[in-house]
Formats: C-alpha cells, sequence, structure tokens
C-alpha cells in the first residue's frame, strides 16, 4: 500500500503495466513494508543494478590464464635442462646453482620485484637494449611481466623435474650407453619417458602458481587494465574499493581451480607410486627366476648352485 499526500492509493504491482509501475515510482520514491522499513525506490533500485554489475573481470582473467600458459611452456623449455644439469652434474659446487633456484620460494616476492624491476628497467643493460629494440621499456609491459613471472615461478618447475630425473633407475642410464645412445638419445627415449609425472606435476605447479602472483606482478608490471593486470590484482582492487561480493566470485574461481590443480598433482603422485612399487616388484620376481634358472644349468651341468 502506497501513501502520497494524505491520500491511500491502493495499487496492484504486479498486474500493473511497467511503465505505470516506474512513473509510480518516480512520483511516490518511498516503499512502505510490513516488514522492512521504508526504504526509498531509487536507491533500492540502483542496489539491483549495481547487485547484477558485479561480475567477473573477464579480461584480468583471460590475462592471467595466458600468462600462466606462456610461463609454463617456457619453463618447459627453461627448466628441463636445468633439472638435467642439477641431476647429473658431477660439480661439487652445483648446490649453489640450487640454492640460486630455489631462492624464489624463501624471498620475499616484493624483494625480487624490486630487483627485476632495477633489471628491467631502463638503465640496465637489459633495459637500455629492449628500448632500443622496441622503443619502450620492458618494465610495466606484458613482456616483462612474463619475465618475472619465468623467474619467480622457475623452483616449481626445476625441482619436480629434478626429483623425477633423479628417480630413473641408473642400470637403465648405463644400459642405454652401453647400447651406445647418445646422452640427447637417452634422455627422450629413457629419461624423459620414465618422469613424465614428474614434468606433469612441474607444469600443473607452475601453472597454478602464476595463477596466484600478486607482489611480482604488482612490482614488475604494476595495474594496467588489459596490459598487466592479473586476477590476483583485480581482487586487492576490488577488496580496496569494499566489494567484497565481487571480490568473492573472483577468488572463488581461483580457489577451484588451485584446488583442482593440487589434486591433481596429488592423483599424479599416488599413481606414480603404485606404478612404482609394481614395477620393483615384477623386477624383483624376474630376476628371483633369472636367478632360479642359472641355479637349475649349474646343477645340470653339475656345478655348485650359486647362494
Amino acid at each position: 500500500m502506497v501513501r502520497l499526500g494524505g491520500e491511500v492509493v491502493c495499487a496492484w504491482l504486479c498486474s500493473a503495466d511497467t511503465l505505470v509501475r516506474e512513473a509510480l515510482f518516480e512520483r511516490v520514491g518511498v516503499l512502505v513494508s510490513s516488514r522492512s522499513p521504508a526504504i526509498t525506490i531509487a536507491g533500492k533500485i540502483r542496489k539491483l543494478q549495481s547487485k547484477y554489475r558485479q561480475t567477473m573481470d573477464w579480461q584480468a582473467l583471460a590475462l592471467t590464464l595466458r600468462l600462466a600458459a606462456l610461463v609454463s611452456a617456457a619453463l618447459v623449455c627453461l627448466g628441463l635442462p636445468i633439472a638435467y644439469w642439477i641431476t647429473y652434474s658431477p660439480w661439487r659446487w652445483k648446490f649453489l646453482v640450487e640454492a640460486v633456484v630455489a631462492l624464489p620460494l624463501v624471498l620475499p616476492p616484493t624483494v625480487l620485484g624490486f630487483y627485476l624491476l632495477i633489471a628491467l628497467g631502463p638503465r640496465s643493460p637489459l633495459g637500455r637494449w629492449w628500448q632500443v629494440l622496441t622503443g619502450h621499456t620492458l618494465a610495466f609491459t606484458f613482456e616483462g611481466l612474463l619475465l618475472g613471472s619465468i623467474l619467480y615461478s622457475l623452483p616449481f618447475a626445476v625441482q619436480p623435474f629434478a626429483a623425477s630425473f633423479a628417480a630413473v633407475d641408473p642400470r637403465l642410464l648405463a644400459a642405454s650407453a652401453t647400447l651406445g645412445a647418445s646422452r640427447w638419445r637417452t634422455f627422450f627415449r629413457v629419461i624423459l619417458p620414465l618422469s613424465g609425472v614428474g614434468v606433469l606435476t612441474g607444469v600443473v605447479l607452475s601453472f597454478a602458481h602464476t595463477l596466484g602472483e600478486f607482489g611480482v606482478v604488482l612490482m614488475v608490471g604494476g595495474n594496467i587494465p588489459g596490459v598487466t593486470r592479473t586476477v590476483s590484482i583485480d581482487i586487492f582492487d576490488k577488496v580496496q574499493a569494499v566489494d567484497y561480493e565481487a571480490a568473492n566470485q573472483t577468488a572463488l574461481v581461483l580457489l577451484v581451480v588451485s584446488f583442482l590443480a593440487l589434486s591433481l598433482v596429488y592423483a599424479m603422485n599416488r599413481y606414480a607410486m603404485s606404478r612404482g612399487a609394481l614395477f620393483f616388484g615384477l623386477n624383483h620376481i624376474g630376476a628371483r627366476k633369472i636367478d632360479t634358472n642359472k641355479i637349475g644349468t649349474s646343477n645340470e651341468n653339475g656345478g655348485a648352485p650359486r647362494a
């Protein structure tokens, strides 16, 4: 029921025409409800419009997915050689290289981002070379953001790669070398197929880690919509604007993606462990059969059986 100028006007809004209802709302401006206090119609409409406008920033999400995919692809090309060298190099001081690779795990992202910003700036050799080549600086660009993300996610790819390479049976490598296979052929035909789960784990972890980057992204790329604005920065901006509902929508997407990525990693590790146990069990049974055959052959020839 709506009161206007002391007169009581009863209108069933459900059956009224849309234009009539809008005109009535504009003139009245106040809706009286038996359960709630007086609420201005204009404020109610603005609140509803604001609620339905609170959707995800699809541009930031697309840029983040593109960045994560490029970082994962780059880390496969860069991380495999580094992991191979760390695993099989006889250099006694290689632990220093391992410490440098793992440094982003313990270094604050703002510290790493600060030094990357200096390294990519116009006063550095890399920054000057890039500016001469392209006409603009490398900092606060998507290319600079990509380079910083690769360095920041490097240990998330290299460490699973190296762990999977170290788990390969050395006897297989020795057999490959005995058959005359080169190191490249041994890597692609023996090491890499047996390390598939570890390689896939590194790719998934680096992809998921890049999705949630914030400190390095903000220091190196800034907050430029369509260029360096990622999902994590979008969440931060929405929280700063006290737009918690929109921030929650975006955060839920990252939460689900991160949970699925970790579930995939643990499932692959569990599958690899079960296959590894079965593999070593079959090898043990095969070795026992070989020893049994040798013992039988030795007894037939009159020799003493081997212990």
